[in-house]
């Protein structure tokens, strides 16, 4: 797939790249990318809800009444969860939410989910994106440039970081700068415009070339 390099302004350089199909042209698996999102958000989680269990809750631990003749069911003591102030039954307990996934599947799941992005026409390529000073008005101009002020979600990959362009963007909504190393499956599926630098672009092709 080839597609044309433009500039910050939007304008056609008269350049081209073709993008790898080891990369942006395999058949996205959906599964695979399925399990990557799932594993990304469930590291997400905490994990630190806690209730209290009967052995935790405040409360006497006198036996209520006598075991039989009273026609109800037994009771021993107030701090049984039946009870109102009493422990709660099966409640949650802290736990860790993440789970294993082989190196393979994730490598998978990465290039599924770029294939697609590039199967959509949601790939663009432009030329490399440098700020002198963090100033998030001139970013907001290039985003206008490229036609990307639209408020729908757009993500820039750059091939080293640019600490001016991340601190540039960051307070800008829907907008996102990444590192090929840094890329996830969640945030290249819930982007609009995948936006690849010139430098993004070869880091990206080197990356998972030297992973094969």
């Amino acid at each position: 797939m080839e597609l044309s390099v433009i500039n910050s302004k939007g304008e056609d350089t008269g350049r081209k790249v073709t993008l790898s199909d080891a990369i942006f042209g395999l058949e996205p698996n959906e599964h695979v990318m399925y399990l990557d999102v799932k594993q990304y958000l469930a590291n997400q989680r905490q994990g630190t809800h806690k209730s209290k269990q009967r052995n935790e809750v405040h409360g006497t631990t006198k036996k209520l009444k006598k075991q039989k003749g009273t026609g109800g069911a037994r009771a021993g003591s107030m701090k049984s969860g039946v009870f109102v102030g009493g422990g709660r039954i099966f409640g949650p307990q802290p736990r860790d939410y993440g789970f294993k996934l082989n190196k393979k599947t994730k490598r998978l799941a990465r290039l599924s989910a770029l294939s697609s992005l590039a199967k959509d026409g949601k790939v663009s390529v432009v030329e490399n994106i440098t700020m002198s000073a963090v100033k998030t008005k001139d970013f907001a101009a290039i985003l206008a440039g490229l036609k990307l002020n639209n408020g729908k979600k757009t993500l820039l990959v750059t091939g080293a970081v640019e600490k001016n362009v991340i601190l540039s963007a960051r307070n800008i909504q829907r907008v996102s700068v990444a590192t090929p190393v840094a890329l996830n499956t969640h945030d290249l599926l819930n982007t609009d415009t995948l936006l690849l630098s010139e430098d993004g672009l070869t880091a990206l092709e080197q990356l998972y070339t030297s992973a094969e």
